[in-house]
């Protein structure tokens, strides 16, 4: 069995100054990893690398088992100017398709027929003709991971997807998540929520002064964290 991502001797950091060292790591088809770690430790710099709109200060990121770069959606955390965007829930949730649109300056028919398929996903069909900036917090993160089911049907990169939501919405998020992983979406997931992220995910990459990485079973009988990376 080839897993889909690969992390191998992976160092990350800014402007030559390293804050991830040798980092080794395995994701399969249909895994649910949390990453979790202290502020500043480099959740987010380790996704942002993983999308390829960072490079690393050395090492590599694979990918396999029939996924390719382009092929990975991403829910990245939502600035103000995010939230304030005016533009349709649909025409955001289909520009999660401009991945596959290459030079193409329009959307084919399947396109959209996904942009809807996904919006009724969400359960989101009857904000479609909504302002974007109208909704609430809950609802823009449905119509953004509705935009980000557009750019894949494999591996979904969520940073902080709960962040700012109340506790209700929090964990109607987290189901609607967790109905994906189901449904065989691979799940990489930021998230600041050890609880959650112990209750829904299969695997944790903790990093920081110490790493682990392992399934969730792993991580708990370790203490919450190892000073050896987990490997499988």
């Amino acid at each position: 069995m080839t897993a889909q991502l690969t992390c191998r001797n992976l160092c990350l950091g800014y402007d030559g100054k390293e804050i991830l060292h040798n980092l080794n790591f395995e994701i399969y088809a249909g895994e649910y990893l949390c990453i979790v770690g202290e502020n500043g430790s480099g959740k987010s710099t380790l996704m942002k690398t993983v999308l390829g709109l960072q490079k690393p200060l050395s090492g590599e990121i694979l990918t396999g088992d029939g996924l390719s770069s382009n092929e990975i959606g991403y829910l990245p955390q939502q600035t103000i100017v995010q939230k304030d965007f005016p533009a349709t829930v649909s025409e955001i949730v289909l520009s999660g398709c401009q991945g596959a649109c290459g030079i193409r300056p329009f959307y084919t028919k399947e396109e959209k027929k996904r942009a809807v398929e996904n919006i009724e996903k969400m359960g989101i069909t009857h904000l479609a003709k909504r302002c974007y900036r109208e909704l609430s917090g809950g609802q823009q993160q449905r119509v953004l991971l509705a935009r980000a089911l557009c750019a894949t049907k494999k591996m979904l990169l969520l940073d902080e997807p709960v962040s700012g939501l109340d506790p209700k919405v929090t964990e109607e998020m987290y189901g609607l998540i967790q109905t994906l992983n189901k449904d065989g979406i691979t799940m990489i997931m930021i998230s600041h929520d050890i609880g959650s992220a112990l209750k829904y995910a299969s695997h944790i990459l903790h990093i920081g002064k110490t790493v682990f990485y392992g399934t969730k079973e792993e991580y708990v009988a370790n203490g919450g964290f190892t000073t050896n990376g987990g490997e499988r």
